[in-house]
């Protein structure tokens, strides 16, 4: 045997073999890959719901209570304008 000529073919052999497996796994890193978009996908829109569901909740407490407020402002102030209007039919002066 001549020193060179078997270990240039035994480096090419070497050398097709790695890039046969490299191509497979890079082929298989993008199937992973899509998949793991997909998962990631999906846990965004499962937050993004929560996140949406949590802002109506906190709208929804927000109305409830401005609307109670102003419900007992009104209530109280008619209160107070039927007292004035009591007063003055009964001749008292303005009490503010």
């Amino acid at each position: 045997m001549k020193p060179g000529n078997g270990s240039t073919i035994l480096s090419l052999g070497v050398l097709a073999t790695a890039m046969i497996f490299s191509a497979a796994s890079l082929n298989a890193q993008s199937d992973s890959g899509a998949k793991q978009d997909m998962k990631n996908a999906g846990h965004e829109t499962k937050d993004a719901a929560k996140d949406t569901g949590r802002g109506i909740k906190h709208g929804t407490k927000k109305a409830y209570h401005g609307t109670k407020k102003g419900t007992k402002k009104a209530y109280h102030a008619t209160g107070h304008g039927l007292k004035k209007v009591g007063n003055k039919m009964d001749g008292k002066p303005d009490s503010q």
